[in-house]
């Protein structure tokens, strides 16, 4: 979050494994962590931006799954102990507001 609002490309990299993928609730998607910067920093610079306020987290071991009302998230955590993002599903809008 505090990557995306500074603009800071490589924190946000850093913040996904190499073979993640990205799709934003406008159906694009990216793939791998230089595509996934370029699409996460021009999302953020539009209307819609990403605030993390998880509303469930389920974990089994080196592996979780992020709910929150924009989105969806699975995590791993790698053998330097960083979890990291592998899949992003984010949404324009909450379900909530259908």
């Amino acid at each position: 979050e505090d990557a995306l609002m500074i603009g800071n490309s490589q924190a946000v990299a850093d913040l996904f494994e190499e073979g993640a993928v990205l799709i934003t609730g406008d159906g694009e998607s990216a793939y791998g962590c230089q595509d996934i910067v370029r699409l996460a920093l021009a999302t953020s610079e539009g209307e819609h931006t990403y605030v993390a306020d998880p509303l469930d987290v389920s974990q089994a071991r080196g592996i979780a799954l992020i709910v929150s009302e924009r989105a969806i998230n699975v995590v791993r955590q790698n053998n330097d102990g960083h979890w990291r993002y592998v899949i992003v599903r984010l949404s324009c809008e909450s379900e909530y507001e259908r």
